[in-house]
């Protein structure tokens, strides 16, 4: 008796021990990206201070010759906007170009280490920038440098937390738990507004200097804590796959690095940690001939230029348009987040179920564009109607932005083409990332050029861009199309055999 209930109780405790493991990696790799976005948010809440409107202020002391009681040199300019505008293009420039760089180095170095070194290279230049207050520094220049450094720092996280997650979750439910997991961007917006706005008024240098220090401490806690591969500590590894590996025309064991049934215990479940340590790294070229990363990495490049233009621009564009106050205007732009977050979550779920990723994404593109041309029209009549438009709209196009960064990454990088080898997972996240990047450094810049000649221009822009990333997904929405077809001429036959024998 006592046997016979042995293996169920080992299973049980098995179970349990890939749960809580699981669980933990879930909340330290949601903490982890919390804290990166978090540390970037502070220069939104800053600007207000650093260029004033000093007409309504009262001068603090008699000394007639101070430059810097109001606003802080060198954005006291007339061309402050451009000034500033300069600063967030110096942050997005040098993470779009290094996120191409990081993926190589990510999935060549311990996650631990590369995760800790860049959270406190991270900390360190987030808490620079703030040190400037309290150095009286009025040079361009540093302030630029700074966010440069900065942005390379910060591609370490993205690459690392989405490879970590292929590491430990399998295909099956892996839209919804990473549409879930990937409201760790708005928390981290949302709590690095609040920290800023503590000491924005008073001694803006703390704004920096506090998230700095946190994402610092952070990086020592996944130094100490973050776990990359169940196989470390005896957990059993997610199935990739829901099938054996297609014979590609070479024989499944002559493939260097892929491992056998036996070494892996289940067929396509992945490799033990000794066989993960023999593989080898894949090249750049080799990620891009992974088929569906370039045309989701296309996509992302207008996706992600649409979520970002509002991310910047919506704010100013509610104050103009809407005529509310600034408060208020911010406060309602925080609803384009909550409708991001249903998005992501919402789309996880629908590709989970129906096994479509690139039609997913499609249909909600599709469905955003008349949406967008919606909100401009009409969206701005009254609270309710901005309400319910902010939340829709945040809804459509953040939705395929999160699936693509998140689920979409994390399928591509454990691909069956590369038989077993999960070390993909860093550079192919990285390109898809990286070229997203590309396109969150274009949204808010071409919205700049393009609103002095009217907001409508604007949206007809941000339309454009969602029908071209449709465009690029037209291939594999029409596999995936094939493929259901396929799968229900085969559920036919076999009712038939079943109703029909011989």
């Amino acid at each position: 008796m006592r046997s016979s209930l042995a293996p169920g109780i080992w299973l049980l405790r098995a179970f349990s021990r890939d749960s809580w493991y699981r669980g933990l990696i879930l909340l330290l790799t949601f903490l982890i990206y919390t804290c990166y976005h978090m540390s970037r948010k502070p220069i939104s809440v800053v600007k207000s201070q650093l260029h004033r409107n000093c007409s309504e202020l009262e001068r603090p002391d008699n000394n007639s010759n101070s430059t810097t009681w109001c606003y802080w040199a060198p954005f006291d300019q007339d061309n402050y906007s451009q000034l500033l505008g300069g600063v967030d293009d110096a942050f997005l420039i040098a993470y779009a170009v290094g996120m191409f760089i990081s993926g190589i180095f990510g999935e060549r170095l311990p996650l631990r280490y590369y995760l800790f070194a860049g959270m406190l290279l991270s900390g360190i230049f987030t808490s620079l920038f703030g040190l400037g207050y309290y150095w009286n520094i009025h040079q361009l220049w540093y302030y630029v440098l700074v966010q440069i450094f900065n942005g390379l720092a910060q591609t370490t996280g993205w690459p690392s937390v989405v490879t970590c997650i292929g590491n430990w979750f399998g295909k099956g439910k892996r839209g919804f738990i990473m549409g879930i997991w990937n409201s760790h961007t708005s928390v981290g917006n949302i709590l690095g507004s609040l920290i800023a706005g503590i000491w924005v008024d008073s001694a803006w240098g703390l704004s920096f200097i506090v998230p700095g220090i946190v994402i610092a401490v952070m990086g020592l806690i996944s130094f100490f804590f973050l776990v990359e591969y169940p196989e470390d500590v005896d957990c059993t590894p997610p199935q990739h796959h829901n099938g054996p590996v297609e014979d590609l025309g070479t024989s499944v064991d002559s493939v260097a690095g892929h491992c056998s049934e036996r070494d892996s215990g289940t067929e396509g479940a992945g490799c033990s940690k000794e066989s993960n340590e023999k593989l080898e790294a894949i090249s750049f070229l080799g990620a891009l001939r992974i088929p569906g990363v370039v045309e989701f990495s296309l996509c992302l490049l207008f996706a992600k230029l649409v979520s970002y233009t509002f991310l910047f621009w919506l704010p100013l564009y509610i104050v103009n348009v809407a005529h509310f106050g600034s408060k208020e205007a911010g406060d309602l732009s925080t609803l384009f987040d909550v409708g991001g977050i249903i998005g992501g979550i919402l789309a996880g779920i629908i590709s989970d179920y129906t096994n479509g990723r690139a039609t997913t994404c499609c249909v909600m593109l599709i469905v955003a564009a008349p949406l967008l041309f919606l909100y401009n029209s009409v969206g701005q009549n009254g609270i309710s109607s901005s309400i319910v438009m902010l939340i829709i709209c945040g809804a459509l196009v953040n939705g395929p932005y999160a699936l693509i960064t998140t689920a979409v990454s994390a399928d591509l990088g454990t691909h069956k083409s590369l038989r077993g080898n999960a070390k993909a997972l860093s550079t192919v996240t990285a390109i898809i990332d990286g070229t997203g990047s590309i396109g969150a450094a274009l949204g808010p810049l071409l919205a700049g050029l393009i609103s002095p000649t009217g907001w409508n221009n604007v949206f007809y822009m941000l339309i454009s861009s969602d029908v071209l990333a449709c465009l690029f997904l037209s291939r594999l929405v029409y596999k995936e199309i094939q493929a259901w077809k396929g799968s229900m001429n085969r559920n036919r036959g076999s009712c038939l055999a079943l109703t029909h024998p011989r």
